[in-house]
């Protein structure tokens, strides 16, 4: 048995567990069931479910098995752990669409064919939708008691919160999950549960009543959250989450978040999201040491994450848009490729019979695309060796363009200068 506990210490993935001294013996023994649970609260799984999802896949290549549960129960309710407010409650109908975005993506970390240690793939919804309420009550709140749930931080917080309070919804989470730790006790023999250190109140709600319904004695580890140096969360964008589905974060903008991360955060990355080895890890952060304007560990990072996330052809993607973006010249890139690539870059919207004929004059297309204030400056610009379609220059200042010369189906990427760039859609 590899040392998983050791392991997940070095890279800083443990913030706390129920019991320092045992459980790493534990661990050492024999393979354990480990589970992680994730509400399906988007069609999505963003960079901060990662940590929760590495520590899983951590236990499965030491030996253990892991057990990722997806809350179709839990996600119905919310779980007020780290919120000022209450969630939304979600309709049945978005929360199986939810579902359905979410369980491919726990799939791609974890291996379902690994003998013994297989990873298991469940839905809470399963057993707690053969609930009645008062069956519920009488089989399971009544091992509950109020003043320890009140004394919760995940509580306590709301209920300090005279504004936003806590309603009986948000309370009775914690009764749901601490149910799951039991039945997946009872049918996997899944003894240890691991999350983020907001899951502390919950994880311990399950060992307590596992304790006091089966008399049997569970773990609970976390990890910390993932925030920058400054104490914000990470994986927060100006679009918003940085999401795992390629649809909701291009891998383009999945891998430049990455290689723009701060210095000062990049190496405990390394260490939380990838599966390099500690060696590996600390040759890549002493390179960047040497030489930080490279940024060798952020490329790294940035290749390892993504191939990770969205495989070797959304890598190969992400860096292929990097080079475009730096100059190289585009070709084979489809229209949804290059909006995310040139998101933040001014675009206009011209006929595309612009295009049929004899085309549209390379000068007036420079124009047009605000890189030059009057045709004469564009002849000028164009004259230096300073324009660009689709970054091939134009020396010629009589150039026609044509549909041949899109880029997608009915975008072209202008060019002036280095990166002074502007897209012409023709539609």
């Amino acid at each position: 048995m590899q040392d998983v506990f050791a392991e997940l210490q070095w890279r800083g993935l443990i913030h706390q567990t129920t019991d320092d001294e045992y459980l790493p013996r534990l661990l050492r023994e024999k393979p354990w069931t480990v589970y992680a649970g994730f509400d399906p609260t988007a069609d999505s799984l963003h960079v901060g479910h990662l940590m929760a999802l590495m520590i899983l896949r951590r236990f499965q290549r030491a030996g253990h098995r892991p057990i990722a549960l997806a809350g179709g129960a839990t996600g119905m309710i919310g779980d007020p752990s780290g919120k000022s407010e209450e969630r939304k409650l979600l309709s049945p109908d978005v929360l199986q669409a939810n579902l359905d975005g979410v369980t491919p993506q726990l799939q791609k970390f974890l291996d379902f064919d690994a003998g013994d240690r297989s990873a298991v793939l469940v839905n809470n919804y399963d057993w707690m939708g053969r609930f009645g309420y008062l069956e519920f009550l009488r089989d399971v709140g009544k091992h509950f008691p109020v003043n320890v749930m009140l004394a919760k931080d995940s509580v306590r917080s709301r209920l300090e919160n005279a504004e936003a309070g806590l309603s009986y919804t948000e309370f009775s989470y914690m009764l749901l999950q601490a149910y799951d730790f039991v039945n997946l006790l009872d049918n996997y023999d899944c003894r240890l549960q691991v999350g983020g250190s907001d899951q502390w109140g919950n994880i311990t709600a399950g060992i307590d009543l596992a304790r006091r319904l089966r008399g049997v004695q569970l773990y609970g580890a976390t990890c910390p959250l993932l925030e920058n140096r400054f104490g914000q969360k990470m994986g927060k964008t100006e679009a918003g989450a940085l999401w795992l589905d390629p649809e909701k974060t291009s891998p383009y903008r999945f891998y430049q978040y990455w290689i723009n991360l701060d210095d000062e955060d990049v190496g405990k990355c390394l260490r939380f999201f990838t599966d390099l080895a500690r060696e590996e890890i600390d040759a890549v952060s002493a390179a960047h040491q040497a030489a930080p304007e490279k940024r060798t560990a952020q490329r790294r990072l940035a290749a390892e994450l993504t191939r990770l996330v969205h495989g070797p052809e959304g890598l190969q993607a992400a860096e292929q848009a990097t080079d475009v973006f730096f100059g190289a010249e585009i070709h084979e890139l489809s229209d949804d490729q290059l909006t995310a690539i040139f998101d933040d870059v001014p675009s206009r919207e011209l006929p595309r019979s612009r295009l049929d004929g004899a085309g549209l004059d390379i000068v007036e297309a420079l124009a047009a695309a605000g890189l030059a204030k009057s045709k004469g400056e564009a002849r000028r610009i164009i004259g230096q060796g300073g324009a660009y379609i689709n970054n091939r220059r134009v020396e010629n200042p009589q150039r026609q363009l044509t549909a041949a010369d899109l880029a997608g189906q009915s975008v072209m990427v202008l060019r002036t200068g280095k990166k002074n760039y502007a897209l012409l859609r023709f539609l």
